[in-house]
């Protein structure tokens, strides 16, 4: 089940979080998405540059969702998709 912080973004579609992006901190948005998979979805934040790697799985951690960039994907600690499955 996802975190009081984590149902709060999904309700509010985005939020705004401070990223460490080429060198400098950064105030950047991330959409709530649905991906599909198979008959079903799951959500996922979403931005379409570039986020280092290290700080999407910091963001991940601090929110309890899963963060995607234009490089990679990333979950938080000891989750995956199916525990954000139709949410």
């Amino acid at each position: 089940m996802p975190s009081d912080k984590a149902l709060q973004v999904i309700k509010n579609g985005s939020i705004v979080v401070r990223v460490k992006r080429t060198g400098m901190l950064q105030s950047l948005t991330l959409k709530i998405r649905k991906v599909s998979m198979g008959k079903d979805y799951f959500i996922e934040l979403y931005f379409s540059r570039i986020i280092d790697i290290g700080e999407l799985h910091r963001i991940a951690n601090e929110l309890g969702l899963p963060v995607e960039a234009e490089n990679g994907t990333a979950f938080p600690e000891g989750k995956g998709a199916k525990d954000f499955m139709n949410l």
